[in-house]
Protein backbone atom coordinates (compact mmCIF):
# COMPACT_ATOMS: atom_id res chain seq x y z
CA UNK A 1 0.00 0.00 0.00
CA UNK A 2 1.10 3.76 -1.38
CA UNK A 3 1.99 5.87 1.71
CA UNK A 4 1.36 9.95 1.20
CA UNK A 5 2.54 12.63 3.65
CA UNK A 6 0.19 16.03 2.94
CA UNK A 7 1.59 19.00 4.53
CA UNK A 8 -0.49 22.06 4.89
CA UNK A 9 -0.77 25.23 7.55
CA UNK A 10 -3.31 27.06 9.23
CA UNK A 11 -3.31 30.53 7.59
CA UNK A 12 -7.18 30.54 7.29
CA UNK A 13 -8.95 27.57 6.45
CA UNK A 14 -8.23 27.09 2.82
CA UNK A 15 -4.83 24.69 2.74
CA UNK A 16 -6.17 22.44 5.23
CA UNK A 17 -9.66 22.20 3.82
CA UNK A 18 -7.68 21.37 0.04
CA UNK A 19 -5.63 18.64 2.17
CA UNK A 20 -8.41 17.14 3.83
CA UNK A 21 -10.02 16.94 0.56
CA UNK A 22 -7.02 15.65 -1.01
CA UNK A 23 -7.05 12.81 1.99
CA UNK A 24 -10.39 11.73 1.36
CA UNK A 25 -10.16 10.97 -2.24
CA UNK A 26 -6.51 9.11 -1.58
CA UNK A 27 -7.83 6.88 1.04
CA UNK A 28 -11.04 6.07 -0.78
CA UNK A 29 -8.69 4.57 -3.24
CA UNK A 30 -6.54 2.32 -0.62
CA UNK A 31 -4.10 4.84 0.17
CA UNK A 32 -2.21 5.44 3.87
CA UNK A 33 -2.68 8.66 3.92
CA UNK A 34 -1.62 11.45 6.64
CA UNK A 35 -1.67 15.04 7.09
CA UNK A 36 0.72 17.33 8.99
CA UNK A 37 -0.11 20.99 10.03
CA UNK A 38 3.70 21.09 8.86
CA UNK A 39 4.63 24.37 11.56
CA UNK A 40 2.64 22.88 14.49
CA UNK A 41 4.69 19.86 13.83
CA UNK A 42 7.90 21.29 14.15
CA UNK A 43 7.66 24.42 17.01
CA UNK A 44 5.20 25.81 18.57
CA UNK A 45 6.93 29.72 18.69
CA UNK A 46 7.11 29.12 14.62
CA UNK A 47 3.57 28.69 14.27
CA UNK A 48 2.43 30.84 16.26
CA UNK A 49 4.73 33.46 14.49
CA UNK A 50 3.25 32.06 10.85
CA UNK A 51 0.05 31.64 11.15
CA UNK A 52 -1.18 33.86 14.24
CA UNK A 53 1.28 36.49 12.37
CA UNK A 54 -0.71 36.17 9.05
CA UNK A 55 -4.27 36.51 10.87
CA UNK A 56 -3.62 39.54 12.27
CA UNK A 57 -1.52 40.71 9.81
CA UNK A 58 -4.49 40.85 7.04
CA UNK A 59 -7.27 41.84 8.87
CA UNK A 60 -5.78 44.61 11.11
CA UNK A 61 -2.80 45.74 8.60
CA UNK A 62 -4.07 44.64 5.29
CA UNK A 63 -1.92 47.58 3.68
CA UNK A 64 1.35 46.14 5.40
CA UNK A 65 0.63 42.54 3.90
CA UNK A 66 -0.01 43.96 0.89
CA UNK A 67 3.34 45.43 0.78
CA UNK A 68 5.16 41.84 1.97
CA UNK A 69 3.07 39.92 -0.70
CA UNK A 70 4.64 42.14 -3.32
CA UNK A 71 7.82 42.23 -2.39
CA UNK A 72 7.49 38.28 -2.16
CA UNK A 73 6.60 37.84 -5.26
CA UNK A 74 9.66 39.79 -6.33
CA UNK A 75 12.14 37.80 -4.37
CA UNK A 76 15.21 39.72 -3.51
CA UNK A 77 18.32 38.18 -1.76
CA UNK A 78 17.18 39.36 1.88
CA UNK A 79 13.74 37.27 0.80
CA UNK A 80 15.66 34.55 0.06
CA UNK A 81 17.53 34.59 2.71
CA UNK A 82 14.34 34.65 5.27
CA UNK A 83 13.18 31.00 3.60
CA UNK A 84 16.85 29.56 3.97
CA UNK A 85 16.38 30.36 7.73
CA UNK A 86 12.63 29.03 7.86
CA UNK A 87 14.19 25.79 6.32
CA UNK A 88 16.84 25.54 8.69
CA UNK A 89 14.73 25.70 11.21
CA UNK A 90 12.60 22.82 10.29
CA UNK A 91 14.93 20.70 8.80
CA UNK A 92 15.92 18.68 12.23
CA UNK A 93 12.36 17.98 12.47
CA UNK A 94 10.63 17.75 8.70
CA UNK A 95 13.24 15.98 7.50
CA UNK A 96 13.40 12.96 10.17
CA UNK A 97 9.68 12.94 9.91
CA UNK A 98 9.91 12.52 6.67
CA UNK A 99 12.89 9.72 6.93
CA UNK A 100 11.20 7.53 9.46
CA UNK A 101 7.87 7.66 7.63
CA UNK A 102 9.09 6.48 4.29
CA UNK A 103 6.09 7.94 2.14
CA UNK A 104 5.76 7.48 -1.95
CA UNK A 105 4.84 10.94 -2.35
CA UNK A 106 4.62 13.90 -0.57
CA UNK A 107 1.94 16.80 -1.13
CA UNK A 108 2.07 20.23 -0.33
CA UNK A 109 -1.13 22.80 0.02
CA UNK A 110 0.86 25.69 1.05
CA UNK A 111 3.06 27.55 -0.83
CA UNK A 112 5.80 28.37 2.30
CA UNK A 113 5.84 24.45 2.55
CA UNK A 114 6.44 24.13 -1.40
CA UNK A 115 9.42 26.10 -0.91
CA UNK A 116 10.50 24.59 2.24
CA UNK A 117 10.17 21.21 1.19
CA UNK A 118 11.96 22.42 -2.39
CA UNK A 119 14.82 23.75 -0.87
CA UNK A 120 15.32 20.60 1.39
CA UNK A 121 15.12 18.47 -1.93
CA UNK A 122 17.66 20.69 -3.53
CA UNK A 123 20.04 20.26 -0.89
CA UNK A 124 19.56 16.58 -0.92
CA UNK A 125 17.61 15.73 2.27
CA UNK A 126 15.27 13.80 1.00
CA UNK A 127 14.44 11.92 -2.60
CA UNK A 128 10.46 11.50 -3.06
CA UNK A 129 8.30 13.15 -5.22
CA UNK A 130 6.61 16.41 -4.17
CA UNK A 131 3.10 17.73 -5.75
CA UNK A 132 2.83 21.23 -5.01
CA UNK A 133 -1.21 21.84 -4.39
CA UNK A 134 -1.49 25.91 -5.46
CA UNK A 135 -4.47 26.91 -3.60
CA UNK A 136 -5.08 30.64 -5.39
CA UNK A 137 -5.69 31.06 -8.96
CA UNK A 138 -2.79 33.60 -10.02
CA UNK A 139 0.58 31.80 -8.54
CA UNK A 140 2.69 33.43 -6.33
CA UNK A 141 6.84 33.46 -6.50
CA UNK A 142 7.12 31.51 -3.39
CA UNK A 143 5.40 27.94 -5.08
CA UNK A 144 8.33 27.92 -7.58
CA UNK A 145 11.16 25.80 -6.76
CA UNK A 146 13.24 23.36 -9.63
CA UNK A 147 12.71 20.34 -7.53
CA UNK A 148 8.94 20.22 -7.04
CA UNK A 149 8.15 17.61 -9.59
CA UNK A 150 4.21 18.04 -10.29
CA UNK A 151 1.68 21.52 -9.40
CA UNK A 152 -1.83 20.32 -9.55
CA UNK A 153 -3.84 24.81 -10.00
CA UNK A 154 -7.08 25.67 -10.23
CA UNK A 155 -7.31 26.86 -14.03
CA UNK A 156 -5.77 27.15 -17.57
CA UNK A 157 -5.30 31.04 -16.28
CA UNK A 158 -2.94 30.26 -13.43
CA UNK A 159 -1.17 27.72 -15.70
CA UNK A 160 -0.55 30.50 -17.72
CA UNK A 161 0.87 32.76 -15.07
CA UNK A 162 3.07 29.59 -14.26
CA UNK A 163 4.26 29.57 -18.02
CA UNK A 164 5.29 33.17 -17.79
CA UNK A 165 7.16 32.84 -14.94
CA UNK A 166 9.75 30.59 -16.35
CA UNK A 167 7.63 27.05 -14.97
CA UNK A 168 7.89 23.56 -17.46
CA UNK A 169 4.38 23.40 -18.96
CA UNK A 170 4.39 19.38 -18.94
CA UNK A 171 4.67 19.48 -14.85
CA UNK A 172 1.54 21.75 -14.17
CA UNK A 173 -1.76 20.15 -14.06
CA UNK A 174 -5.18 22.29 -14.14
CA UNK A 175 -6.98 19.68 -12.54
CA UNK A 176 -9.02 22.35 -9.91
CA UNK A 177 -8.57 23.27 -6.47
CA UNK A 178 -9.70 20.10 -4.30
CA UNK A 179 -12.68 20.45 -2.76
CA UNK A 180 -14.43 18.37 -0.61
CA UNK A 181 -16.71 15.52 -1.14
CA UNK A 182 -20.09 17.04 -0.53
CA UNK A 183 -19.28 19.79 -3.07
CA UNK A 184 -19.31 17.59 -5.82
CA UNK A 185 -22.41 16.53 -5.53
CA UNK A 186 -26.15 18.11 -6.37
CA UNK A 187 -28.00 18.75 -3.10
CA UNK A 188 -30.30 21.57 -5.27
CA UNK A 189 -33.51 19.19 -4.63
CA UNK A 190 -32.81 20.40 -1.12
CA UNK A 191 -33.52 24.06 -2.23
CA UNK A 192 -35.82 25.94 0.17
CA UNK A 193 -38.90 26.81 -1.99
CA UNK A 194 -39.95 30.34 -0.18
CA UNK A 195 -42.14 31.80 -2.62
CA UNK A 196 -42.71 35.20 -1.53
CA UNK A 197 -39.01 35.85 -1.81
CA UNK A 198 -37.43 37.09 -5.00
CA UNK A 199 -34.34 34.99 -3.84
CA UNK A 200 -31.42 34.05 -1.32
CA UNK A 201 -28.08 35.66 -0.90
CA UNK A 202 -25.40 33.80 0.92
CA UNK A 203 -23.37 36.62 3.15
CA UNK A 204 -20.05 34.76 3.97
CA UNK A 205 -16.64 35.79 4.99
CA UNK A 206 -14.46 33.32 5.38
CA UNK A 207 -13.23 31.15 8.81
CA UNK A 208 -11.65 34.44 9.78
CA UNK A 209 -14.50 36.61 9.51
CA UNK A 210 -14.12 40.24 8.82
CA UNK A 211 -15.17 43.83 9.82
CA UNK A 212 -16.92 44.76 6.64
CA UNK A 213 -19.86 42.09 7.24
CA UNK A 214 -22.25 44.13 9.58
CA UNK A 215 -21.62 46.66 6.46
CA UNK A 216 -22.97 44.59 3.85
CA UNK A 217 -25.40 42.94 6.03
CA UNK A 218 -26.86 46.19 6.82
CA UNK A 219 -26.81 47.04 2.74
CA UNK A 220 -28.83 43.59 2.50
CA UNK A 221 -31.76 44.97 4.61
CA UNK A 222 -32.09 48.19 2.69
CA UNK A 223 -32.71 45.52 -0.74
CA UNK A 224 -36.50 47.04 -1.63
CA UNK A 225 -37.71 43.41 -2.66
CA UNK A 226 -38.24 40.62 -0.44
CA UNK A 227 -35.02 38.30 -0.09
CA UNK A 228 -34.10 35.91 2.33
CA UNK A 229 -30.53 36.20 3.59
CA UNK A 230 -28.12 33.16 5.08
CA UNK A 231 -25.35 35.05 7.15
CA UNK A 232 -22.12 32.80 7.97
CA UNK A 233 -20.03 34.44 10.40
CA UNK A 234 -17.46 31.60 10.33
CA UNK A 235 -15.32 31.32 14.35
CA UNK A 236 -15.73 34.69 14.39
CA UNK A 237 -17.71 35.20 17.45
CA UNK A 238 -17.78 39.21 17.94
CA UNK A 239 -19.01 39.11 14.40
CA UNK A 240 -21.80 36.81 14.97
CA UNK A 241 -23.27 38.93 18.34
CA UNK A 242 -22.88 42.09 15.85
CA UNK A 243 -24.90 40.74 13.43
CA UNK A 244 -27.20 39.68 15.85
CA UNK A 245 -27.68 42.79 17.42
CA UNK A 246 -28.46 44.49 14.22
CA UNK A 247 -31.00 42.66 13.67
CA UNK A 248 -32.72 43.43 16.84
CA UNK A 249 -32.55 47.25 16.20
CA UNK A 250 -33.44 47.50 12.67
CA UNK A 251 -35.98 46.97 10.87
CA UNK A 252 -35.97 43.18 8.91
CA UNK A 253 -40.04 42.83 8.39
CA UNK A 254 -39.45 42.44 4.49
CA UNK A 255 -36.62 40.07 4.94
CA UNK A 256 -36.22 36.09 6.22
CA UNK A 257 -32.74 36.36 8.23
CA UNK A 258 -30.25 33.06 9.56
CA UNK A 259 -27.41 33.44 11.49
CA UNK A 260 -24.93 31.14 11.43
CA UNK A 261 -21.07 30.89 13.54
CA UNK A 262 -19.43 28.10 11.99
CA UNK A 263 -20.78 25.04 10.38
CA UNK A 264 -20.00 22.31 8.26
CA UNK A 265 -23.02 22.37 5.70
CA UNK A 266 -22.12 24.94 3.47
CA UNK A 267 -22.23 23.19 0.47
CA UNK A 268 -26.18 22.72 1.31
CA UNK A 269 -26.57 26.50 1.88
CA UNK A 270 -24.71 27.50 -1.43
CA UNK A 271 -27.11 24.99 -3.00
CA UNK A 272 -29.69 26.98 -1.63
CA UNK A 273 -28.54 30.58 -2.52
CA UNK A 274 -28.92 32.39 -5.77
CA UNK A 275 -25.51 34.11 -5.19
CA UNK A 276 -22.84 34.44 -2.73
CA UNK A 277 -21.49 37.86 -0.76
CA UNK A 278 -18.17 36.71 -0.20
CA UNK A 279 -13.99 37.04 0.48
CA UNK A 280 -12.67 35.66 -2.60
CA UNK A 281 -10.47 32.89 -0.72
CA UNK A 282 -8.96 30.20 -3.04
CA UNK A 283 -11.09 27.17 -1.73
CA UNK A 284 -14.65 29.58 -1.58
CA UNK A 285 -14.14 30.54 -4.88
CA UNK A 286 -13.62 27.30 -6.13
CA UNK A 287 -16.84 25.58 -4.14
CA UNK A 288 -18.88 28.80 -5.65
CA UNK A 289 -17.49 27.72 -9.24
CA UNK A 290 -18.34 23.91 -8.28
CA UNK A 291 -21.43 24.94 -7.09
CA UNK A 292 -22.35 27.40 -9.76
CA UNK A 293 -23.20 30.03 -7.55
CA UNK A 294 -22.15 33.52 -8.97
CA UNK A 295 -20.22 35.89 -6.25
CA UNK A 296 -20.49 39.07 -5.67
CA UNK A 297 -17.40 40.98 -4.10
CA UNK A 298 -17.56 43.96 -1.78
CA UNK A 299 -14.37 43.21 0.51
CA UNK A 300 -10.99 41.14 0.12
CA UNK A 301 -7.61 40.87 1.49
CA UNK A 302 -5.01 42.18 -0.81
CA UNK A 303 -2.49 40.05 -2.66
CA UNK A 304 -4.11 37.15 -3.62
CA UNK A 305 -7.62 37.35 -2.72
CA UNK A 306 -7.27 40.38 -4.98
CA UNK A 307 -6.40 38.36 -7.65
CA UNK A 308 -8.52 36.00 -7.17
CA UNK A 309 -11.52 38.56 -7.55
CA UNK A 310 -9.79 40.14 -11.12
CA UNK A 311 -9.79 36.06 -12.11
CA UNK A 312 -13.27 35.64 -11.82
CA UNK A 313 -14.75 39.30 -12.87
CA UNK A 314 -12.55 38.09 -16.19
CA UNK A 315 -14.17 35.05 -16.23
CA UNK A 316 -17.89 36.28 -15.92
CA UNK A 317 -18.44 34.36 -13.11
CA UNK A 318 -18.25 37.32 -10.34
CA UNK A 319 -18.97 41.17 -10.06
CA UNK A 320 -16.96 43.42 -7.66
CA UNK A 321 -18.62 46.35 -6.02
CA UNK A 322 -16.04 48.96 -4.97
CA UNK A 323 -18.56 50.25 -1.77
CA UNK A 324 -20.05 48.08 0.44
CA UNK A 325 -23.20 50.26 0.16
CA UNK A 326 -23.48 50.13 -3.25
CA UNK A 327 -24.64 46.00 -2.30
CA UNK A 328 -28.08 47.44 -1.81
CA UNK A 329 -28.41 48.92 -5.48
CA UNK A 330 -26.53 45.74 -6.83
CA UNK A 331 -28.48 43.22 -5.26
CA UNK A 332 -31.69 44.93 -6.08
CA UNK A 333 -30.40 45.05 -10.23
CA UNK A 334 -29.28 41.65 -10.12
CA UNK A 335 -32.52 39.67 -8.86
CA UNK A 336 -34.75 42.70 -11.47
CA UNK A 337 -32.34 40.86 -14.06
CA UNK A 338 -31.78 37.20 -13.29
CA UNK A 339 -31.02 36.65 -16.82
CA UNK A 340 -27.46 38.07 -15.42
CA UNK A 341 -27.63 35.76 -12.80
CA UNK A 342 -28.28 33.01 -14.91
CA UNK A 343 -25.44 33.65 -17.45
CA UNK A 344 -22.82 33.90 -14.37
CA UNK A 345 -23.86 30.38 -13.60
CA UNK A 346 -23.56 29.35 -16.83
CA UNK A 347 -20.02 30.63 -17.16
CA UNK A 348 -19.20 28.61 -13.24
CA UNK A 349 -20.26 25.98 -15.03
CA UNK A 350 -18.17 25.53 -17.85
CA UNK A 351 -15.10 26.44 -15.73
CA UNK A 352 -16.28 23.63 -13.63
CA UNK A 353 -15.79 21.12 -16.31
CA UNK A 354 -12.33 21.49 -16.55
CA UNK A 355 -11.57 20.40 -12.97
CA UNK A 356 -11.03 16.44 -12.55
CA UNK A 357 -9.92 14.66 -8.95
CA UNK A 358 -9.84 11.58 -10.27
CA UNK A 359 -7.18 13.29 -12.75
CA UNK A 360 -5.33 14.61 -9.53
CA UNK A 361 -5.45 10.82 -8.34
CA UNK A 362 -4.04 9.41 -11.51
CA UNK A 363 -1.21 12.02 -11.40
CA UNK A 364 -0.25 11.05 -8.02
CA UNK A 365 -0.21 7.17 -9.33
CA UNK A 366 2.27 8.21 -11.73
CA UNK A 367 4.13 9.55 -9.45
CA UNK A 368 4.95 7.22 -6.96
CA UNK A 369 5.46 4.83 -9.89
CA UNK A 370 7.95 7.44 -11.81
Amino acid sequence: MAKVFIFTASTGAGHNLAAQSLKESLDEVGYQTEVYDAFKEINVALDRLITKGYQQMVVNIPKLYEQMYNQFNNMNRFQKGIFQVLTKIMNPDIVPLIKSGKPDLIITTHPFVTNVLGTLKEHGAFNVPVLSIVTDYKIHTIYLKKMIDAYVVGSDYTKQTMVEKGVDEKIIFPYGIPVRQTFLENNHLNKKETTDVVGTILLMAGSLGSKQMEKAFSALLKVKEKIRIIVVCGNNVKMEKEIRNLISRETCQNKIVEVHGFVNNVSELMDQSDAIISKPGGLTTTEAIVKNIPMIIPFYYPGQEEENADYLVDGGMAIKVDKIKDLTSMVDFLFENKYIIKRMSENMSEEAQKRSMSKTIELCQSLIAQ
